[in-house]
């Protein structure tokens, strides 16, 4: 059996219960990683050992542990950096009874055979057991074998695994999903049969399923597993209304093949859960929207994004996101149209958009705007209306070069004895051509000492003074410009529109 690398943790670990005459393996998710050479799927990566030491036992070797659960898993604090072995869980050889409410078993006892631990688990992949020591592979449902043929199967009966906890159908899923397994007949047609168990489960639950299938490799995937198995109606109803809801001219897929598509290269380029969720939903609004227009010739959807915000919204909340995540990915729905038409939009709205969302959300609406895009089944490469954005995003948001950088303003000048008049204008455009040239003169102690010279100078004089100012100002402005224009690779935008 080959050496696999454990951490030096879960070897203390286990070599404290061997000490104390006790049994103790790697099990569950480590050990298929292992196996798989792969990075952890869930991407935690925490370590989990079973022994036939009860909890009361396992604490005795362990001081710094603790046990606050029903089903004998003990944590056992380490010393290490790693948050994935910072708590190792050491749990009990178990038999569980029948679970009445397809969620929880209505009784755990203790075992003192490992093959009775094994026989509970869900699917073969996740039943193996291994001891550093002895080198010793338990696999007794051919678990190999199945990572081996890239397949999912339920230990035992895959019918009573379900009915057991319903929950385990959404991680078949999840599985085939980061893993790009395939589910074992036998256990697709059980999840199937079984679909309805899952109305039985938590919404927090599903929650955590569902994040995990929408931070696997391939996202797309699992929704539409999620929708041939019958499972998605427990979960995300809605997204089924687009299936077969055909769009107008500019797109060759229906709805939903359209937000599948969208979720596929929000996952290809790693984006975060609320963008790859928003891509996933910003058409969600379509099929409750969708017109036929006689003039046209075509189907419209007006409003189809303020109707997928309040949609999204509610899915929210059933499915129990943060008030934070939820309201960021409303907010990408709501605006997702946004960067749809270059021609209609001008830097005055990007400015309106921008005091209403803040600058985070407008670059993860082009992120957005270009899952769409993919998901229309368009080129990869940029297009030139997505420069002209980013553009437009840069300038509106870049530091300004005006007046109002300086660490004086008027009510200071007015506070120094000036009255109000065109001169406090003067005197701040004159202090700014200086600030333009050297920034470092821009404290309030030189400032103050200036705005005393400058206010002993004629109207004139200061108003020529002001002038040159403004000129500079705006050179340095329109410079800034010029060199963002460049970098994009777009045409004058414009200052004002």
């Amino acid at each position: 059996m080959k050496n696999f690398s454990i951490p030096k943790e879960v070897l203390d670990i286990i070599n404290l219960l061997e000490e104390g005459g006790y049994e103790a393996f790697v099990v569950g998710g480590s050990l298929r990683d292992l196996l798989l050479e792969n990075q952890p799927v869930d991407g935690q990566g925490d370590w989990d050992i079973t022994t036939n030491a009860t909890p009361e036992q396992i604490q005795g070797l362990f001081p710094d542990s603790f046990y606050e659960n029903t089903f004998g898993t003990v944590g056992v604090k380490t010393e290490s950096k790693d948050p994935t072995i910072k708590v190792v869980e050491v749990t009990p050889y178990r038999l569980e009874s029948v679970y009445s409410d397809n969620r929880h078993p209505d009784n755990v006892t203790f075992s003192q055979h490992i093959e009775d631990d094994l026989t509970r688990r869900d699917f073969t992949i996740n039943a193996m057991a291994y001891n550093p020591n002895t080198k010793e592979l338990l696999d007794f449902y051919d678990g190999q074998k199945d990572l081996q043929a890239k397949r999912i199967r339920a230990v035992g009966d895959a019918g009573v695994r379900f009915q057991e906890d319903g929950l385990r159908m959404m991680r078949a899923v999840r599985f085939a999903s980061q893993l790009g397994f395939a589910i074992d007949p036998e256990t697709l047609e059980a999840i199937i049969e079984n679909k309805d168990l899952l109305k039985n489960i938590s919404w927090e639950r599903i929650h955590d399923e569902f994040v995990k299938t929408i931070m696997s490799s391939n996202p797309a995937f699992g929704i539409d597993l999620f929708q041939k198995t019958g499972l998605l109606t427990y979960i995300v109803p809605e997204l089924e209304e687009g299936i077969a809801c055909k769009q107008n001219g500019n797109h060759i897929y229906d709805v939903y093949e359209h937000l599948l598509r969208a979720l596929t290269h929000g996952a290809q380029e790693k984006n975060s859960i609320e963008l790859r969720i928003a891509a996933l939903f910003h058409d969600i609004g379509k099929p409750r929207t969708r017109e036929w227009s006689r003039e046209k010739q075509d189907y419209t959807f007006y409003t189809h994004e303020v109707v997928g915000a309040k949609m999204t919204r509610e899915i929210m909340k059933r499915l129990k996101f943060s008030k934070e995540i939820g309201q960021k990915i409303v907010t990408l729905v709501r605006y997702h149209m946004f960067f749809s038409d270059p021609d209609q939009i001008t830097l005055s709205a990007v400015r309106r958009l921008l005091a209403r969302v803040g600058e985070g959300m407008l670059w993860d609406l082009i992120k957005l705007r270009m899952s769409d895009r993919i998901g229309m089944g368009r080129p990869s490469a940029e297009p030139y209306r997505l420069r002209k954005f980013e553009s437009m995003i840069k300038e509106v948001t870049r530091d300004p070069v005006n007046v109002g950088m300086l660490k004086v303003d008027g009510k200071k000048l007015m506070e120094m004895g000036e009255k109000p008049s065109p001169r406090i204008g003067y005197i701040l455009h004159a202090l700014l051509e200086e600030i333009l040239e050297k920034p470092e003169r821009n404290t309030l102690e030189y400032l103050e000492g200036r705005i005393l010279t400058l206010q002993m100078i004629p109207d004139a004089e200061l108003r020529e003074l002001g002038e040159k100012g403004k000129r500079a100002t705006q050179e340095a402005d329109d410079a800034e410009v010029k060199e963002i224009q460049k970098e994009f690779k777009v045409k004058q935008v414009g200052k004002s529109e």
